[in-house]
């Protein structure tokens, strides 16, 4: 029986989260993209805590105009920023079985341009 493109995904999510695992020192930046809106979080899976958020939904992002990629750099900028308040200067990437390039690539390059270290 052929997978659905979603369990497709959520194998190759399964098989990066083996390796890619936040602690307090170089927590996680974990990006989930659906149709509409994209989401990221610093999390450190040590303590089961997420330590700073940022979506396409947020109100100073959602006002923006532009498209799914521009806003998602956005967002990587407002997690970067939201993220080196909290005093985390290097993460480690992880892609939730996304393919690098489109949005979540833009995302990336806004987290980098924002200041994070990955």
């Amino acid at each position: 029986m052929a997978l659905t493109k979603n369990q497709k995904r959520l194998r190759i999510k399964s098989r990066i989260r083996k390796v890619v695992s936040g602690t307090e020192s170089r927590p996680r930046l974990a990006v989930f993209r659906s149709n509409k809106e994209i989401y990221a979080q610093v999390v450190d899976d040590v303590t089961g805590k997420t330590i700073s958020a940022a979506s396409s939904r947020d109100k100073d992002i959602s006002s923006a105009k532009g498209t799914k990629t521009e806003i998602a750099a956005l967002v990587g900028k407002a997690v970067a920023e939201k993220a080196l308040k909290a005093g985390v200067e290097t993460i480690s990437f992880d892609r939730g079985g996304y393919q690098y390039h489109g949005r979540v690539k833009s995302l990336a390059e806004g987290a980098r341009e924002g200041g994070l270290k990955f």
